[in-house]
């Protein structure tokens, strides 16, 4: 491969596999406080898993940046 060529990059299946993980450690960590969460009126349920929705989110801009760059930061 000459030097101008770039080959595929370990870092997107890498990303995905981390991705896949993150999702499914948020999973459990619900699901493991499922019943204490349960129990709670339907009015904190709610905000409960709304965040538990919306926390998984906020790596991956800076993941999918390292993927595509191979950097963390701008």
């Amino acid at each position: 491969m000459s030097q101008g060529e770039l080959g595929p990059s370990w870092r997107k299946p890498a990303g995905a596999l981390l991705i896949v993980g993150m999702i499914v450690l948020l999973a459990v960590a619900v699901g493991t406080f499922a019943t204490e969460i349960g129990r709670l009126p339907i009015l904190v349920q709610l905000p409960v898993y709304v965040v538990a929705g919306i926390v998984w989110v906020l790596p991956l801009k800076p993941l999918l940046r390292w993927m595509e760059t191979g950097r963390w930061r701008d």
